[in-house]
């Protein structure tokens, strides 16, 4: 029953008066909403909630450099897909009238500034004063303490509402699973408190809260972390408190139109119009439990999946077979209208949600759906095989290929089967404790005693200092001090001989992993004992902190000095390929068009890999002409520029190429054949290659020597991975090539210039030169060349050298080579 007080508001109007009321009255910073595929967190498949892109400051970890880092009040609408993973709301879908994959959440966050009573004073004044939410409607939960945790109740935050007015009938007390946050097993967490709503009014509905049911829903939960959880579990109060609020825009806006149901809102009722018109069945008439044929329960699935497909596709994730573009593909298939429905799906949200979907996703979508859908109608055979799996089937499509464990269940269900949990759990166990092991990273406590110890940021400016003479690169010698040290749980004065730990310095030459780019390697030495060497394992940036992660191969303390001794040649291959890279990324937007985008990368000491935006693999000409600018630009010997710049300065340069990532300021621009200073002035558009990037480059383009792209294929629709190798590497990839030219029969020919594994499939019989018989499976785990040796050892060696090139390799690095390659090829000079 809708309460007489409220005025009925549309959703973009409940939106913007939440952003007001904070941004306005309250000081907070409106922040933009992040895309819903993370920024570089490999933890989640989708953003799942407002925090997540503000965990660099809650951790300790932003860039002192970084706007982020100077955030105290902020506010935002963030868009959020729960959809795999730890949370996950697809099986709930459709199933009720209040669970959603897409949802947008409202929040605000205070980092050390504001705490419990203004947090609270806040959200009540909003509510009541601004949105004209009946008190009477409302029930406040908050913890209430737990005796095994050592935790006690939340008092403090009991009386705030008293003191606000709540009565004390509806403050209700709930335990750790209701109202205590935990970001992870460690990290920052606290008491949260919750506001919920009662639909039906008019009676005392404190049993309902918390029970899951559709009258009674929290609307808005307030979580206050003043403690971090460490390794074994014990609890430590935060040197900053930190206050991160969210409230479903969905179920809000059911409240203020006095809807019970979501799906009755302004935010769904015109695709459930629009799925009604293009269906043929009877009207959305909002039945669950008694839903004859799930009729209604469909129109929901429909409507909930379009709004999920159309935000992932905006932000660039396509249906696919692994990870976030797996779950994307599996609500392609969960809903049968998508295609005829693409036009609605694009509308609607553009009236209540602030987004650009960016022309190009926008018009492929259409295109998209139907290939999608016609795809996933054919793969009943993969959904007939999950029927049969076992624990260890499961957990093999899991680690092997990346397939959401509960997508699993999920499919399983549908067919009355389960898998055998004691079997996956047993073997998840035995994978976790045969893992590779931990970074030893700073934790935000130690990282706030760092600074609170006056502990300076490291200098690290010497990572850029080198020099070119005479065709050879010089690197300068480092000299440092230890400033810290940290055991992986706290910092310590000193560490002992096999300890591991994390050595923080003055100054280092060393270049930490970030950007793409693989970590510097090498060794120090400590003043006085010169023949111990102590290899650098590791190097991390954290908060403005070097660690280099060590294990001590003798005693080591604060305030030794020591020396830094690089690995020059693993440097400089780094270098070569990193510049490489950008040149490729050039290379590919004039064969290709302005429209390609960068969607990662990744630069090793033995290979680059660049994933890019493309409608469909590229041809075999397509691939030679990229490898024949990138060459032309090498020989050329091209000077490579780079200058540091305000963030603001840096934006306003024609032609910049930029990835979704928070940047410091000031931020480093490199740029190839033409200075930095030039590219400010000219308003022009110069075909050049210029990128925000912190990574290490090379001078002159000429060392990169040769460069061959070694394969390309499609990682999910829309986005393209090419790998590629540099230098010897590059030549020698020539001369085994050219080897190949003299004695490929014709099926390897056909099949090298093939460009989907189709064909691959469609071989029924083994093909070899000499003798070298190869089978399918070889071929797509091996290079290519494998099937055009001279003999069988030259075979095997080839193999040899794949699997030895370790974390570097073609397949052991990239896990969705063990997926079916959709092109590999030798391309320029060397094609045959």
């Amino acid at each position: 029953l809708q309460s007489p007080d409220l005025i009925w508001l549309p959703a973009a109007r409940v939106r913007s008066t939440f952003l007001d009321f904070f941004r306005e009255k309250h000081g907070h910073l409106l922040v933009p909403s992040s895309p819903v595929r993370p920024r570089g967190d490999p933890s989640l498949l989708f953003v799942n909630a407002g925090m997540n892109q503000f965990k660099p400051i809650f951790l300790g970890r932003a860039d002192p450099r970084s706007e982020m880092a100077s955030y105290r009040r902020v506010v935002n609408s963030q868009k959020c897909v729960r959809a795999g993973g730890k949370h996950n709301d697809l099986e709930d879908v459709g199933r009720d009238v209040y669970h959603h994959t897409f949802f947008e959440m409202l929040g605000n966050w205070s980092f050390g500034d504001y705490f419990k009573e203004e947090a609270c004073s806040m959200a009540w004044s909003l509510l009541t004063e601004h949105y004209g939410i009946p008190a009477d409607r409302l029930y406040v939960s908050y913890f209430s303490g737990d005796a095994e945790s050592g935790l006690t109740a939340d008092e403090e935050t009991r009386q705030i509402w008293l003191d606000i007015g709540v009565p004390p009938k509806r403050l209700l007390p709930f335990g750790l699973k209701e109202n205590f946050w935990e970001m992870g097993d460690t990290g920052p967490c606290g008491p949260c408190t919750e506001i919920h709503y009662d639909h039906v009014g008019g009676r005392d509905a404190s049993s309902l809260v918390n029970t899951d049911g559709p009258d009674v829903v929290e609307i808005w939960n307030l979580v206050f972390m003043q403690y971090n959880r460490d390794v074994d579990r014990s609890l430590l109060l935060l040197p900053q408190f930190s206050v991160d609020t969210g409230m479903g825009l969905e179920r809000l806006v059911s409240v203020l139109q006095g809807k019970q149901s979501n799906y009755d809102t302004d935010l769904f009722t015109p695709l459930l119009h629009a799925i009604h018109q293009r269906s043929g069945v009877g009207p959305y008439s909002g039945r669950t439990g008694a839903d004859l044929g799930k009729v209604d329960t469909a129109y929901r699935v429909v409507a909930d999946h379009i709004r999920t497909l159309s935000v992932c596709i905006a932000d660039g994730v396509h249906p696919g077979m692994s990870g976030a573009e797996y779950v994307h593909q599996s609500a392609v298939r969960s809903e049968s209208s998508a295609n005829q429905l693409s036009d609605q799906r694009f509308s609607v949200p553009g009236d209540t949600e602030p987004r650009d979907h960016g022309a190009q996703n926008a018009a492929a979508c259409p295109q998209e759906f139907s290939e999608v859908s016609d795809a996933t109608k054919k793969d009943s055979g993969l959904n007939e095989y999950f029927v049969r799996t076992s624990g260890s089937v499961a957990w093999s499509l899991h680690r092997d290929l990346g397939f959401p464990l509960d997508l699993v269940d999920l499919m399983l269900e549908e067919r009355g089967v389960r898998v055998d949990h004691q079997e996956l759990d047993r073997l998840m166990a035995e994978n976790q404790k045969s893992g590779v092991r931990s970074q030893v990273t700073l934790d935000v406590v130690s990282l706030a005693e760092l600074h609170g110890a006056g502990v300076p940021h490291t200098d690290d400016s010497l990572k850029y200092r080198y020099t070119l003479d005479q065709d050879r690169y010089v690197f300068p010698a480092c000299f440092a001090t230890v400033l810290a040290l940290y055991d992986g749980q706290t910092l310590v004065s000193e560490v002992t001989e096999g300890q591991r730990c994390g050595v923080i310095l003055d100054q280092t030459c060393f270049y930490s992993e970030q950007g793409g780019q693989s970590h510097d390697q090498g060794y120090f030495t400590r003043d006085g004992l010169q023949d111990v060497l102590y290899p650098v394992e590791s190097v991390i940036h954290a908060g403005g902190y070097v660690v280099h992660e060590v294990t001590a191969a003798d005693s080591l303390k604060t305030g030794d000095q020591v020396q830094l001794h690089l690995d020059q040649a693993h440097r400089l291959s780094c270098m070569v390929k990193h510049t490489a890279t950008h040149i490729l990324n050039l290379a590919l937007r004039e064969v290709l068009g302005p429209s390609v985008q960068q969607r990662g990368s990744h630069v090793s000491a033995d290979r680059l890999r660049f994933d890019f935006s493309v409608k469909g693999s590229l041809s075999v000409s397509q691939l030679q002409q990229v490898e024949r600018c990138v060459n032309d630009i090498i020989s050329a010997n091209q000077i490579v520029h780079s200058q540091e710049l305000p963030l603001h300065k840096a934006r306003t340069i024609r032609g910049l190429r930029t990835v979704d990532e928070v940047y410091p300021d000031p931020v480093r621009v490199v740029s190839v054949g033409a200075p930095v200073s030039e590219l400010l002035d000219d308003q022009t558009d110069r075909q050049t290659s210029v990128e925000l990037c912190c990574g290490t480059h090379l001078l002159q383009t000429g060392s990169i020597q040769d460069l061959v792209i070694v394969s390309e294929r499609q990682l999910v629709k829309g986005i393209s991975r090419i790998v590629a190798v540099t230098g010897p590497d590059a030549a020698r990839v020539g001369l085994k090539h050219q080897t190949a030219k003299r004695t490929a029969c014709f099926s390897c020919k056909t099949l090298l210039l093939s460009s989907t594994v189709r064909h691959f499939r469609r071989c029924s019989v083994p093909t070899g030169v000499d003798g070298c018989s190869l089978y399918g499976w070889m071929r797509h785990l091996c290079p290519v060349s494998l099937c055009v040796r001279t003999n069988v050892s030259d075979a095997v060696s080839d193999v040899m050298w794949v699997l030895s090139s370790g974390s570097g390799g073609w397949s052991s690095s990239i896990p969705e080579c063990r997926l079916p390659v959709e092109q590999t090829i030798w391309s320029g000079p060397h094609q045959p």
